[in-house]
């Protein structure tokens, strides 16, 4: 009898304790995950250039929306874009779009070429567009620099730049600040500019952010 339990136990597979990489690799997958933004942003922060966009005139009303600071640039409009050189281009290898509403296929990527002005003081002038193009430029001047962006609906392009948190002790100063920030006279530029800084694949985070004379930083 007890030989045959013996065998019985010899005949029952055993049970392996489950390997600890089925639980190590998971959850090194998912931190790689969590840190990979952070880990871009420090990236761009260290190697990327600066540069200066241009907002473009809104509500204050609807750029101020609770605890976060909503805006478009010069450049988020494909009506200031098809003004550019290449932007013939670039609808051409779009053909699947609709020409007469909406040059461009949602979520097609470009990139656009912006220049450095030059200024003395004071607020700092924004940064010139001076070409589009469907592909990363593999070459640039000294003073320029490629931003990637992506076509969303309505005719508009997204940059990633569109929308940021106001620090608690900074509310009050930039609500009353935009608040007021109007262009003197008809056709001049909002007096809002934002500073990012665009890593070599085109990629940018905001620095700061002038209101007239004032700079707020992120």
């Amino acid at each position: 009898m007890e030989t045959n339990q013996a065998l019985l136990l010899q005949n029952e597979p055993s049970k392996k304790p489950i390997a600890l990489w089925r639980f190590v690799v998971p959850l090194l997958i998912q931190t790689a995950i969590i840190l990979a933004v952070p880990a871009q942003s420090v990236y761009t922060l260290v190697t990327g250039k600066t540069a200066i966009l241009q907002t473009i005139p809104v509500d204050p009303y609807d750029l101020l929306r609770g605890y976060s600071v909503t805006l478009n640039y010069q450049i988020s409009s494909t009506d200031n874009l098809k003004k550019l050189p290449g932007w013939t281009d670039l609808v051409k290898q779009n053909p699947g779009a609709d020409k007469q509403y909406d040059p461009l296929s949602q979520g097609t990527n470009l990139y656009i070429i912006l220049e450095e002005q030059k200024y003395s003081r004071g607020i700092p002038q924004a940064w010139k567009p001076v070409r589009v193009s469907g592909q990363l430029p593999t070459s640039l001047a000294a003073n320029q620099i490629a931003l990637k962006g992506q076509h969303s609906a309505y005719n508009s392009i997204t940059y990633g730049l569109e929308t940021y948190y106001i620090p608690e002790d900074q509310r009050n100063d930039i609500n009353n600040d935009i608040s007021t920030a109007r262009p003197i006279k008809p056709g001049q530029p909002q007096p809002i500019v934002v500073e990012v800084k665009v890593n070599a694949q085109g990629k940018a985070i905001p620095i700061s952010m002038w209101v007239r004379d004032r700079k707020y930083n992120f």
